[in-house]
C-alpha cells in the first residue's frame, strides 16, 4: 500500500507535465486526457521498486501510449487534427524563454507541419525539442538508436522552420505562375504556355518557348501543384509516390527554365507538401 501511496503522489506530482506532453504529441485536450488515464492504468499495475527518476519514467509511458495512439491514427488514415484549440490550463507558469519556444516550435508546428510528419519523427521532435528530453531517452520508446532518434527530430525540425516560409512561398506570384502553367499545360494551351515562358526557355533537351511549349502542351494530366522543400513545384506521382519533380526558374514573370528530377534516391529526400488549384495554404 505504501508503494501504490508513493506512485499516486508521484503521478500527481507530475500530472500537469503528462498532460502538457501528452497535449503536445495528440494536438487534442482529450486524447491527451485519454491518453494519460491510460498511462496512470499502466503504471499503476507496474513494479516501481527499480524506479529512479520517477518523471522521466512517467513521461516515457505517457509518450508510447501517445505513439500507440498516433499510429493507430494513421492507420486508420483519419483527417489531421489541424489547428489546435486554446492551450489547456496545465497549473505551471512559463518564463519568457519557455513561452517564446512553444510559441516558435510548437504554434508553428502543430498548426502546420505535425500532422504531415510520422508518429516517430513527431514523438523525437517534440520530447526533445520541446521538452528536452534526451536522445537517449528517446530511442527506445521508438525502437530506434539515439542517433536515429536524432536525425528523426532534425528532419521534422527542418519541416518545421520551414513551415512559415512555405505559407509565404504558397501564396507566392511564383506559385500563380507554376499553377497557371500546369493548367494551359493540361488543357494544351499552346498560346498560354508561350506567354508564360521566356522567348529562351529551357527544359530538358527543348530549347526555346516554342519547342518548350509544344513538348508540354497535354502532357501534365497527372502533374500536381505542390511545395518541394517549400518552394513552389510541380510532381508526378504513380500510387502515391513521387515519380518526377518538375523545379520552375522564373526571371520576371517568365520561366526561364524548368529542370527535371526522377531520380529516386534524390526525390526521397525532398520534403513534398501538394497544394490544391485553389491553395494558398
Amino acid at each position: 500500500m505504501v508503494e501504490q501511496d508513493w506512485l499516486s503522489e508521484r503521478f500527481a506530482e507530475h500530472q500537469d507535465r503528462l498532460q502538457a506532453v501528452a497535449y503536445r504529441m495528440l494536438g487534442s485536450p482529450g486524447e491527451a486526457e485519454d491518453a494519460v488515464q491510460e498511462a496512470w492504468v499502466r503504471v499503476s499495475r507496474a513494479d516501481t521498486s527499480e524506479v529512479e527518476n520517477p518523471a522521466g519514467w512517467l513521461t516515457t509511458v505517457v509518450a508510447r501510449v501517445c505513439l500507440n495512439m498516433l499510429e493507430s491514427r494513421r492507420t486508420r488514415r483519419e483527417e489531421p487534427a489541424g489547428a489546435l484549440p486554446p492551450e489547456p490550463h496545465a497549473g505551471v507558469e512559463a518564463g519568457p524563454e519557455d513561452e517564446a519556444l512553444l510559441a516558435d516550435s510548437v504554434g508553428i508546428a502543430l498548426t502546420v507541419v505535425l500532422d504531415t510528419l510520422t508518429p516517430a519523427e513527431r514523438l523525437a521532435f517534440v520530447l526533445h525539442d520541446v521538452f528536452a528530453v534526451s536522445f537517449g531517452e528517446i530511442g527506445p520508446i521508438i525502437d530506434r538508436s539515439p542517433i536515429a532518434a536524432r536525425q528523426l527530430a532534425s528532419r521534422a525540425r527542418r519541416r518545421v522552420q520551414g513551415a512559415a516560409g512555405a505559407s509565404d512561398a504558397a501564396r507566392s506570384p511564383k506559385r500563380d505562375i507554376v499553377a497557371a502553367f500546369l493548367a494551359a499545360s493540361r488543357t494544351g494551351d499552346f498560346a498560354a504556355l508561350l506567354e508564360l515562358l521566356d522567348p529562351d526557355a529551357v527544359a530538358g533537351d527543348a530549347r526555346g518557348a516554342h519547342e518548350v511549349a509544344a513538348f508540354f502542351a497535354g502532357r501534365a494530366q497527372a502533374a500536381r501543384l505542390a511545395l518541394v522543400d517549400g518552394i513552389p513545384a510541380a510532381v508526378w506521382s504513380h500510387r502515391g509516390r513521387p515519380k518526377a519533380v518538375f523545379t520552375f526558374t522564373i526571371d520576371d514573370a517568365k520561366i526561364t527554365r524548368i529542370a527535371i528530377d526522377a531520380v529516386p534516391d534524390q526525390l526521397h529526400d525532398l520534403d513534398i507538401v501538394f497544394l490544391g488549384a485553389g491553395d494558398s495554404r
